[in-house]
């Protein structure tokens, strides 16, 4: 079991008090000293990776419309901060100036990248995001450790696919229903398991279970107290939080809170 508190990963940035996947929520979350980001990515109708959860952005941003029918131009447009006086830059976010202020940062900060699915691209998001990393410097790390981007998704073909293409950079399957994944093995190209919470609520002696054959747990989306001294019980290795402050307040308390299960 790990003896260390998990690394803090800010959940499409501070997103507790920020708009997602904007850069003012980006900002925040290594102002309050996120040890990582986490971002979802998806293909542009002109082939840019944006920083965008929703298969639509009717629910982050001020106009309608699929992700992948719109050009970044168009998204610019668009105002997916709510309005937030703390950010007057209003447009999407691409994954190229997310990886920008990552490299730009002084404090090293590691970048964990979920590549949507299914989508109608198939796997030229994993494409796009190797050919991005290459760009940046960031596709062939000396080791796994030493990466500064982490691949994620719930589609098992698109982790397997990146680890075929890119081997140096580490990878997390995530998943929300057990399924085959109980017992803590994980296949070949996966390096870490990524439950969400609430299968942890369940069956917290997991992470050791995964530990025992070498991989490590991020474990979503961490912001409740007793979730959050969990998952410092259990040995998670990263928590992603939508309150990057919050979580590492809470974890650097003498005397966590233990206050049990919460139910989903």
């Amino acid at each position: 079991m790990r003896q260390t508190p998990p690394d803090v990963v800010a959940h499409r940035g501070a997103s507790a008090h920020r708009a997602e996947h904007t850069r003012g929520a980006y900002e925040l979350a290594l102002e309050q000293g996120a040890d990582a980001l986490e971002c979802d990515v998806r293909v542009s109708r002109d082939g840019h990776l944006v920083c965008v959860h929703d298969r639509r952005v009717d629910r982050t941003s001020s106009g309608r419309g699929v992700v992948s029918e719109l050009t970044v131009q168009a998204m610019s447009a668009l105002d997916f901060t709510h309005h937030s006086v703390d950010d007057p830059e209003h447009g999407v976010l691409t994954l190229d100036e997310l990886l920008g202020m990552v490299s730009d940062h002084g404090r090293g900060v590691r970048l964990f990248v979920e590549t949507k699915h299914p989508v109608r691209y198939g796997g030229l998001v994993e494409q796009k995001l190797l050919a991005m990393l290459v760009r940046h410097g960031m596709a062939t790390p000396a080791d796994k450790e030493s990466s500064t981007v982490v691949m994620m998704s719930f589609a098992p073909s698109a982790v397997r696919r990146f680890r075929l293409a890119a081997p140096k950079v580490p990878t997390v399957l995530l998943f929300d229903r057990w399924g085959r994944r109980r017992g803590g093995l994980l296949p070949p190209w996966a390096d870490h398991a990524g439950p969400d919470i609430r299968l942890l609520r369940e069956d917290p002696d997991f992470v050791a279970r995964a530990a025992e054959f070498d991989h490590d747990t991020y474990c979503w989306t961490v912001d409740d107290p007793a979730d959050i001294a969990l998952c410092d019980r259990a040995g998670v290795r990263f928590v992603a939080t939508n309150a990057p402050a919050r979580t590492r307040s809470h974890l650097a308390e003498p005397d966590l809170p233990r206050f049990g299960s919460v139910t989903p």
